[in-house]
Formats: structure tokens, C-alpha cells, sequence
């Protein structure tokens, strides 16, 4: 049997009198008429069928929906940056007015500086003070400034230089093809040349007598032996 309520339909099987009560005759077609009895117990069987939900109770009805946690990982840490440092010595002299910066690069390739040193009287003399620390207007083996180095070396030597490198334009002769001994002159800064690319001074604070590259530009070299 169907049963339809609202916009549902049930199909409910029938048994006993009820499906009695339903039958065909010899065309086929459904019996229209009960006794008391086939009546009785085709209601208790209709009774019997369960209440199909209704609309109201539909929209009544509730979902519990479990709240989903998503953890997202964190992102990647960036690629470290590589920096590459390099430290460059800075030059400022503070012998005189003229002041000239540039970098300072300590050198010692001993096969040039043993050379300058048995072919230079003034080298050999130089080279005894290696180590002695830079002195703004020290003029002694307990620290030099560039002039103070320069007129210390020569005057261990018998010859007497003024104490401020811009007096050295104009002693000695100027000479456009140095040797080991000569006097390397620049705004502000005096050294003694000992050979190619070659020299030992008194560079800046902080530092040390050292042979070093010429890194002057521009230099005059001034001749006093």
C-alpha cells in the first residue's frame, strides 16, 4: 500500500486482513467494498504505520559539524646572506697641513727586503726599527710619525732632515728613477723607497714600521745620499 504525506510517499507492504480486504475481481480490478471485520483490522494495520517526518520536524533538525583545525607550518627561514668583509687600513697623516688618505697595505716579501737591506745603508738602518709602533710626533725608537721616522733613520747616518714632510720637497735632488734609500714624498706623508713597489714607513695609528707596497699615487722621489 502507499501512503503519502506532504511530498513523501511510503510504501508500507500489507498482511493479514488487511491484504485481505484488497482484492481483485475476475477484470482485475480492486474490490471497493469491506466487511465490518476486513474493516477493523485494515485501520489497526494502517494504525500501525509509522508517522513519515514532516517538514516542520525536517527543519527542526540539527547538524553537529566538528570543528576542523589546520596547522600550517611556518615558512622556510630565509638562505643566509653571505657577506664578505674586507678590512682596508686607512692612511691620514697628521704631519703637517697637507693631509692625503689612501689604503695601507703591509707587505714583507723577504727576498726584495733582504735585497734592499744589503744593497742600502739606509735600508739596513730602517729595517732595525720594524715593529715600533706608530706615535703621532713620536720621533724616536719608542714611536714614530712618518717624518720622524725618516729624519731618525738618516740622522743615525750622519744627515740631518727636517722634522715635517712637507719640507721634504725641497732637500736632496728629485729623481725620476728611485733606488733603495731614496725618500718617497707625498702631501702629507714621507717614506723611504726600498725597491719595486717597495717601501718602509710610518704609516697611521694603530700600526707599526713596516715594509709595505707603494700604494702613494703620484709620489716624488727625493735623492740626500
Amino acid at each position: 500500500m502507499a501512503a503519502a504525506t506532504g511530498a513523501a510517499l511510503v510504501v508500507v507492504p500489507l498482511t493479514g486482513a488487511a491484504a485481505a480486504a484488497l482484492v481483485t475481481d475476475e477484470s482485475g480490478v480492486a474490490g471497493t467494498s469491506l466487511d465490518a471485520s476486513a474493516y477493523t483490522a485494515y485501520s489497526n494495520d494502517v494504525a500501525d504505520i509509522p508517522e513519515v517526518t514532516s517538514a516542520a520536524k525536517k527543519a527542526s533538525y540539527t547538524i553537529e559539524t566538528p570543528t576542523v583545525k589546520v596547522k600550517v607550518p611556518p615558512p622556510p627561514e630565509p638562505e643566509p646572506v653571505v657577506v664578505e668583509e674586507t678590512t682596508t687600513e686607512v692612511y691620514e697623516s697628521t704631519d703637517s697641513a697637507a693631509t692625503e688618505v689612501s689604503s695601507v697595505q703591509t707587505t714583507t716579501p723577504s727576498a726584495d727586503v733582504q735585497a734592499a737591506i744589503s744593497g742600502s745603508a739606509v735600508i739596513a738602518e730602517a729595517s732595525k726599527y720594524v715593529g715600533v709602533p706608530y706615535v703621532s710626533g713620536g720621533s724616536t725608537p719608542s714611536g714614530f710619525d712618518c717624518s720622524g721616522f725618516v729624519s731618525y733613520v738618516f740622522g743615525q747616518l750622519g744627515i740631518s732632515l727636517p722634522r715635517s714632510s712637507g719640507s721634504y720637497y725641497s732637500v736632496g735632488t728629485q729623481v725620476s728613477t728611485p733606488q733603495p734609500g731614496d725618500i718617497i714624498v707625498t702631501p702629507g706623508h714621507v717614506a723611504i723607497y726600498a725597491g719595486p713597489n717597495l717601501q718602509i714607513d710610518a704609516a697611521t695609528p694603530g700600526t707599526t714600521i713596516q715594509f709595505r707596497g707603494i700604494w702613494q699615487t703620484g709620489a716624488t722621489y727625493v735623492r740626500v745620499t
